[in-house]
């Protein structure tokens, strides 16, 4: 079958790969077009975009790029008419894919909604819009189901897939590896806006601990080298002081000690691989008072989201100082038998191996 699917930015090309991998071993038809990644592209099949142009995020940066965007639109619109898919995937990326999911479904096009936008926290009308638009919604978190059903969203949930992600790394990690104690790993997100923003703020409180952690960065192949050496070199660091690891986050995550971590999807990857946190967030202040006058939710971490509680330490746009984060390093030396204890009870939450699999059947069995 001929497959298309829209993922918007990294965690979108995470999810994607895999998606793509698992529908491969069942169909062996398997085509496809798709807007992602590196990840995505390594599956087969034909890249259309990369994220690295269509990752923007927030309502100011939304405006200021309308024009950018609608002409992703367009180019979407051409190339599936061209293609003619037996089915279109949207991945995550919900302020783009709502609009294309309208657009498809009143062509007559197979819809359906993998990793389902977050309607519960934000404008619960959206969720209208995945019941008219949408054939079929795949959500990933264990509450989200209920909130459709309840109104007639036609939704499966099988588990979350970093499940399953976390745990075909974790079998053919290279055992040789050593664990380096006291290293404080830095995760400062996928998009260039959000490393400008929150980067130097981190390198600041790992300046005041360098003679107790070593430092490591979670680079991305996508965002511009300099953006990194330029941080690291104003905040007082030598290019021998601090590693940047590209593309290989996990390797990272799972030899380190301690992390300050972008909220977004690797809060949850950081906390299946067992690591304690303390979760970041700076953005543009006129997006970030939006979304709080717009926001129905206590959390926005995906941790504490599915555990309902605050099992990871949050700090956010003004909370999210130099101190702040080192007095949290403190708290995690105090208490990390409990944060370690709170992860697994997070991990047995969210079900067993296998979802990706069982949603890559679903998938094939609904378009037959």
């Amino acid at each position: 079958m001929k497959y298309y699917l829209i993922a918007g930015e990294a965690s979108g090309d995470l999810h994607g790969s895999h998606l793509m991998a698992a529908i491969k071993t069942l169909d062996a038809s398997f085509e496809a077009h798709f807007w992602g990644g590196d990840l995505m592209a390594a599956q087969g099949g034909q890249l259309v975009q990369h994220y690295r142009d269509t990752a923007i995020m927030g309502f100011v940066e939304v405006l200021r790029n309308i024009r950018k965007i609608n002409g992703f639109f367009q180019k979407a619109k051409i190339d599936i008419l061209e293609y003619k898919p037996d089915v279109i995937i949207f991945i995550d990326y919900p302020g783009f894919n709502l609009r294309m999911a309208r657009w498809a479904k009143e062509k007559g096009f197979k819809t359906i909604f993998y990793i389902t936008p977050s309607v519960w926290a934000w404008n619960k009308s959206r969720v209208y819009k995945l019941r008219d638009h949408v054939d079929l919604c795949i959500p990933i978190l264990p509450f989200e189901k209920a909130f459709l059903d309840k109104y007639g969203v036609n939704a499966i949930y099988h588990g979350h897939p970093l499940v399953d992600i976390i745990h075909d790394y974790q079998s053919t990690k290279d055992a040789s590896i050593a664990k380096v104690n006291k290293t404080l790993a830095i995760m400062p997100g996928s998009r260039i806006q959000e490393v400008k923003k929150l980067l130097p703020v981190l390198l600041r409180a790992a300046s005041m601990v360098k003679n107790e952690y070593s430092v490591k960065i979670a680079g991305m192949k996508t965002i511009p080298e300099n953006l990194y050496l330029d941080c690291i070199k104003k905040e007082g660091f030598s290019a021998s002081d601090i590693t940047i690891q590209y593309d290989k986050a996990y390797d990272l995550i799972s030899n380190a000690d301690v992390a300050f971590v972008k909220s977004g999807t690797s809060t949850l990857e950081v906390a299946l691989l067992n690591v304690p946190q303390v979760v970041c967030y700076i953005g543009n202040p006129v997006s970030v008072a939006l979304a709080k006058w717009l926001l129905s939710i206590k959390f926005i971490s995906l941790p504490n989201l599915i555990m309902d509680r605050a099992i990871v330490k949050e700090l956010i746009q003004n909370d999210c100082t130099p101190e702040n984060l080192v007095n949290e390093l403190k708290y995690i030396e105090l208490h990390r038998s409990t944060i370690l204890s709170d992860y697994k009870s997070l991990n047995e939450t969210l079900g067993s191996h296998g979802a990706i699999l069982r949603i890559a059947n679903d998938i094939i069995q609904f378009v037959q």
